[in-house]
């Protein structure tokens, strides 16, 4: 057997409500409670654990879409008036960015209700 990521921790104040957001944003719904955890599972069976915590330090979760599912996710953050930015640092509001290394890649950043920061970007064609 190969290996490959089954599942991964998040820490939230209140995992529901983390949980809708992240998935309202990608077109994504919320899976039934698993124990305490609110899964959110992506299309590559990855789930997105949700734990209640009341201190942690935020983490960056970074989405691939495809070109349509990105147009979409970026629609909802703007009508949402999620504030999104064109680089990590959060410096350039309401941008979006266009990948030096990958031809066509596009890509924004955004927070979520606890500070992660999320990233949504499409794949683009390597070697540009």
């Amino acid at each position: 057997m190969t290996v490959e990521l089954n599942h991964t921790i998040v820490p939230a104040r209140d995992p529901e409500a983390s949980a809708q957001f992240l998935a309202g944003i990608l077109g994504l719904t919320v899976d039934p409670p698993l124990a305490h955890f609110t899964p959110v599972t992506l299309a590559n069976r990855v789930s997105l654990d949700y734990d209640r915590l009341d201190d942690f330090e935020p983490h960056h979760y970074a989405f691939m879409l495809g070109e349509q599912e990105f147009d979409a996710a970026l629609a909802r953050i703007r009508h949402g008036g999620i504030a999104h930015y064109g680089d990590p640092a959060c410096q350039e509001i309401g941008q979006i960015y266009h990948s030096k290394h990958f031809r066509g890649r596009r890509g924004t950043y955004f927070h979520d209700p606890d500070g992660h920061l999320m990233e949504i970007l499409t794949p683009g064609d390597a070697g540009s």
